[in-house]
């Protein structure tokens, strides 16, 4: 059964009716509206589309990684409070609408400190606080854990919530982030996902920045194969 919360164009599984869902896809013409953007690195820009996740119960939230379209993401997020905007890593297509979301929701971004300075690309000397390792924030009676897994950026971080994992640009349906551009790094989100992501238990139900769902045991799985292919 979905969420039932007007605004919302894709309902998933909830973690006790805490995980909403914004897919912001450019060219989709979906509830919310047209939504378009693009991730720009190294002189390129390439059309994208995110997900955007929102975290909580019926009275207070999280944002996550808000993308592409304020209003869309306003428009799930209703008139609950918003605690805070918590980064997965600082390239453009994540984390350039985060200080207009955090004046518009009247609250603070979070962001690991090991990507101030794709941070500072997007959005100069914004403010932000940093996170930490194995920080946690409650929401709706359950802990969001902050684990560091670098690799697809310095200061990627993965997201734990109930037998949830948002991964951001850490882990995909079908390998890991891309590691081509700078500040990247193929053998280090290796280790990442080794000794972070894949400790989680196999069932854990992964959503990342883009694309569709997995799992982590289907994901660890297929490690020798990232390894081999070298992506």
């Amino acid at each position: 059964d979905g969420f039932g919360v007007p605004g919302a164009e894709t309902a998933l599984e909830p973690t006790r009716q805490l995980l909403y869902l914004v897919s912001a896809a450019p060219g989709d013409h979906t509830t919310l509206r047209e939504l378009r953007d693009a991730f720009r690195l190294d002189g390129g820009e390439w059309d994208v589309d995110n997900n955007v996740y929102v975290v909580g119960d019926d009275s207070n939230v999280y944002v996550v990684d808000p993308s592409h379209d304020l209003d869309a993401v306003a428009e799930l997020v209703g008139d609950r409070h918003v605690e805070g905007i918590l980064l997965t890593h600082a390239h453009n297509d994540h984390c350039e609408l985060a200080p207009e979301a955090a004046k518009r929701f009247d609250t603070e971004v979070y962001l690991h400190p090991d990507d101030d300075m794709l941070w500072q690309e997007s959005n100069g000397d914004a403010p932000y606080t940093p996170l930490a390792d194995r920080g946690q924030f409650d929401i709706g009676g359950e802990k969001i854990t902050v684990y560091h897994t670098p690799g697809h950026s310095p200061g990627c971080v993965v997201l734990h919530v109930g037998e949830t994992l948002l991964s951001g640009d850490t882990l995909f349906n079908g390998g890991p982030g891309a590691t081509g551009r700078k500040y990247s790094d193929f053998d280090v989100i290796i280790e990442s996902l080794k000794n972070v992501v894949f400790t989680l238990p196999e069932d854990t139900k992964v959503l990342p920045g883009h694309g569709d769902a997995t799992t982590v045991g289907a994901e660890a799985a297929r490690i020798d194969e990232y390894i081999e292919r070298g992506y």
